[in-house]
């Protein structure tokens, strides 16, 4: 679907109440919410027990009760449901890993093999997510941009695009450093584990 020549200024009414707003850019946001569920359990396990459209339910939902937020264009939006997202699949991994009938035990790949290949459905989310916030206190951008890359799937040119819709001024070049940059930095932070 191609998202309508307005949809900042959409998203602005929309979050001020207008629902004209909200039903002209409503079909845009569903997609992209499809978009991205798509992209983050493409390499889930076969079993996984949440599915795409609860997934973009629930970010949705999320997004309906957010009071005052500043869209400042679409990749801002795109950067914030991909948080959302990632916070949603983290606590199912979390429930999961909690239950104790047939739950997830926790399984751990190098982080290497995880982030080189970008195959998900060995990586332990909740450890990821763990060692992920952990790098955010000391290095804040290096850690965005796995976020974008890794959890969101954008490439170099969109996660700076996204970066720089959130107020922090970057480049490709500056992406591609921080993303080697953070991917060591886990790799040696999960292995320490």
């Amino acid at each position: 679907m191609n998202a309508p020549s307005n949809v900042t200024e959409l998203l602005a009414r929309w979050n001020e109440g207008d629902s004209a707003a909200m039903e002209q850019v409503t079909p845009f946001v569903y997609e992209e919410l499809r978009r991205l569920a798509a992209h983050y359990l493409r390499n889930e396990r076969p079993d996984h027990t949440l599915q795409a459209t609860a997934l973009v339910h629930e970010v949705y939902l999320q997004i309906l009760d957010m009071d005052h937020i500043d869209w400042r264009n679409r990749a801002h939006f795109v950067g914030t449901a991909a948080t959302m997202m990632r916070h949603v699949l983290v606590d199912h991994a979390r429930k999961c890993r909690a239950d104790k009938r047939g739950g997830v035990d926790g399984f751990r790949v190098p982080l290497s093999r995880a982030i080189g290949i970008a195959s998900k459905n060995d990586v332990d989310l909740v450890a990821l997510d763990e060692a992920l916030s952990i790098l955010a206190k000391t290095y804040p951008r290096q850690a965005q941009v796995v976020e974008l890359k890794f959890f969101a799937g954008l490439d170099t040119e969109e996660t700076a695009k996204v970066m720089q819709a959130s107020g922090i001024e970057t480049s490709a070049r500056t992406v591609e450093r921080d993303w080697r940059f953070a991917r060591a930095w886990l790799l040696k932070e999960m292995t320490h584990e």
